[in-house]
């Protein structure tokens, strides 16, 4: 993140105290930058890389901070940098796959202020929000919400609301969302273009922070949320105007094993037909936890094809953290 402290926002679009309602500098220095290290032969490695840079948000006066958890999915080190200049090693506590976020407890005694949880659901479209990456006010982001709406993701991810804002930080990966009275109500995941109305906008995609709470008890405990793990197939789909396209296979996963191929249609789930990624990731979790087999009906060359396909739990590929 030093590298990229050189650049700012145009003054205009940066945040300025006297338009707003809570302490903007300690907003600013409860966000911290966090750079991760990823074994070359993680799972993960190939898809994310082995240095993952990007921020994180500092929630509780123990110094836990919230991010993104694919920056520190399969770390071998993590370094977490404030400021003021303040670096700490930091452990990977929790990475929940449903949600995306990731948990990082400071290794050292963390005097960082903190950012108060609120909520997304009070916050409507064209509502004023404030993005905060690493770096003060001059890495600090004047947006608007332009859309709450449900978001599935290729690589088998579901949220039946994410937050949409516009202009786009540059620098997104695990960045601040604060509402109008300073709380945090998303954390950054991605940049994408997204329709509205007959538009084309450019903007982040947030995870709401109301996902956290019912789950946090259990990720600072166990690592892990509660309940049935999810089926995950590796089976990397796009969504092209109603028709579900395997793009990718992750290399030894359980598609792949099962003679799954890129370029293959899905066709249905159990015998339901899917049309849209929302639908296909929610028909294979309905049929059961991870390790259940799922029927999936595909389309290759014209030809259809019926094949089983014995799902996983993703976690048990993945490199697992230690205290050294």
């Amino acid at each position: 993140m030093s590298e990229s402290s050189r650049w700012s926002f145009p003054s205009q679009l940066q945040p300025v105290q006297s338009e707003l309602s809570f302490d903007l500098k300690s907003a600013l220095d409860a966000v911290v930058a966090l750079r991760a290290e990823v074994p070359d032969d993680a799972f993960t490695a190939s898809i994310l890389g082995t240095e993952r840079l990007g921020n994180g948000v500092v929630i509780r006066s123990d110094g836990l901070v919230l991010t993104i958890g694919y920056l520190i999915t399969e770390a071998a080190s993590i370094w977490l940098t404030a400021n003021d200049g303040t670096v700490l090693q930091g452990y990977p506590l929790a990475y929940d796959f449903a949600t995306g976020f990731g948990l990082v407890q400071p290794l050292g005694r963390a005097r960082w202020p903190v950012i108060e949880r609120g909520s997304a659901e009070a916050v409507t479209q064209e509502d004023d929000v404030i993005v905060i990456g690493h770096g003060g006010r001059a890495h600090a982001l004047k947006a608007r919400i332009f859309a709450k709406r449900e978001f599935a993701g290729f690589w088998e991810y579901l949220l039946d609301e994410a937050l949409f804002t516009t202009p786009p930080h540059p620098e997104w990966s695990g960045t601040a969302l604060l509402d109008e009275d300073g709380q945090l109500i998303g954390i950054g995941s991605l940049l994408l273009q997204e329709k509205s109305g007959d538009e084309t906008v450019d903007g982040n995609m947030f995870v709401p922070v109301d996902l956290l709470e019912p789950i946090l008890d259990d990720l600072l405990r166990t690592g892990r949320a509660a309940g049935p793990r999810r089926p995950w197939l590796g089976m990397y789909t796009a969504d092209a105007q109603g028709r579900l396209i395997v793009n990718g296979l992750a290399a030894g996963g359980p598609a792949e094993r099962a003679g799954v191929a890129t370029g293959d249609l899905v066709v249905a789930v159990a015998g339901e037909r899917v049309t849209t990624l929302a639908e296909l990731f929610r028909q294979i979790w309905r049929q059961g936890p991870a390790g259940t087999e799922i029927a999936l009906t595909l389309a290759r060359g014209g030809t259809p094809l019926h094949l089983q396909v014995r799902s996983t739990d993703r976690d048990d590929l993945l490199k697992k953290p230690s205290l050294q």
